[in-house]
């Protein structure tokens, strides 16, 4: 096995950052569809009792 040097290529800082960013980003994406799907689902029942 060779002695890695100086760079071997894998940085432990970056691999955290880039999980963290990957969790934080499905994290945030799933929070935001559901607040989505909710408004939609407000403004639908909205429209609905307006329109009858």
């Amino acid at each position: 096995m060779a002695i890695p040097g100086p760079y071997s290529g894998v940085s432990t800082l970056a691999f955290v950052a880039r999980t963290s960013a990957f969790a934080f980003g499905l994290v945030y994406g799933s929070i935001k569809l559901s607040y989505l799907r909710t408004k939609a689902k407000s403004h639908k029942k909205a429209d609905a009792k307006g329109h009858h």
